[in-house]
């Protein structure tokens, strides 16, 4: 098919030659979509080899990155213990910002030995008596517990819930999305269904929904509601704070003890179709929503 279209093209400038050299000189100017080289001067083009056009830049991976995708920590935080010469490859410490790893690269982390694992992202609703650690001394029960089936990679909560707190808790090996979700200045709203052990007042509602200072800091409430139909003592209260027994304390501050309280949306996440107890792996979409954060 080239062929004919090569030798096409020869007939096409031979007959050409007889029309008039302005006619010549306007086609020549012109840039036809069409064309094609004569098959003589193929052999004068000069072809670059892949090698030449561009270094392969997907050689290897970033060690902060490879540190990051071991579920240690975010990237930022793994340049910092590079630096502090807390990795080493093939048994040598590296303190250079941007080394690679190469496959088959032995790389330790505080001397232990560390790799790139697969992404997991675990949703747990959280039922009391569980305390969110990785284990405890004392013997008490921690959700690891509770999601020690869930994968093979190591993952671990992202946040706390202390342990009369019920609700959503996420877990995961993917330590910069772990730093993104805990870290205030992405304002990632959690929102708590809370009962008091009395009627909450309006005026009580409206103090705390404004901004106000708790043990010298300022307390940004985001949204605080009553809940349709319950009683006046059933709130709702949606906050992006991350700081410790930040509900509880809220509501003692102003003369309340929280009797219950259950975390029933985080970053987007529900707890539709989960039940206490019960984890459940995320979706691509819920990943690519948090991602977004």
């Amino acid at each position: 098919m080239t062929a004919r279209k090569f030798s096409s093209g020869g007939r096409q400038e031979k007959s050409g030659s007889n029309k008039s050299t302005g006619n010549s000189k306007k086609r020549s100017n012109s840039k036809d979509k069409n064309f094609r080289p004569h098959p003589q001067k193929i052999k004068n083009f000069k072809v670059k080899s892949k090698s030449t056009q561009e270094p392969n830049k997907n050689e290897g991976i970033r060690l902060n990155k490879y540190i990051a995708n071991a579920g240690i920590c975010s990237r930022r935080d793994a340049d910092t213990f590079i630096k502090t010469g807390s990795a080493s490859v093939n048994g040598k410490v590296i303190t250079e910002m941007g080394y690679k790893v190469q496959l088959g690269d032995e790389v330790r982390f505080d001397g232990a030995l560390i790799s790139p694992e697969t992404k997991r992202y675990i949703l747990l609703n959280k039922p009391k008596n569980y305390i969110t650690t990785m284990d405890d001394e004392r013997g008490r029960k921690t959700v690891m517990e509770l999601v020690q089936n869930a994968t093979s990679e190591r993952i671990y909560p992202v946040g706390r819930l202390d342990k009369n707190t019920t609700g959503l808790l996420l877990f995961t090996n993917d330590g910069e999305m772990a730093k993104k979700l805990t870290h205030p200045k992405h304002n990632v709203k959690k929102l708590y269904h809370v009962v008091l052990d009395k009627k909450l007042t309006m005026a009580d509602l409206n103090k705390i929904s404004e901004n106000f200072v708790l043990d010298g800091k300022m307390v940004f409430v985001d949204k605080i509601s009553y809940i349709e139909n319950k009683p006046k003592f059933e709130v709702g209260i949606e906050i992006h704070s991350g700081r410790n027994r930040i509900v509880r304390r809220i509501f003692e501050h102003f003369g309340y003890k929280v009797t219950k309280l259950d975390r029933v949306i985080f970053a987007g996440l529900t707890k539709k179709n989960l039940s206490r107890g019960v984890w459940r792996h995320l979706t691509q979409q819920e990943i690519s929503n948090l991602k977004m954060i």
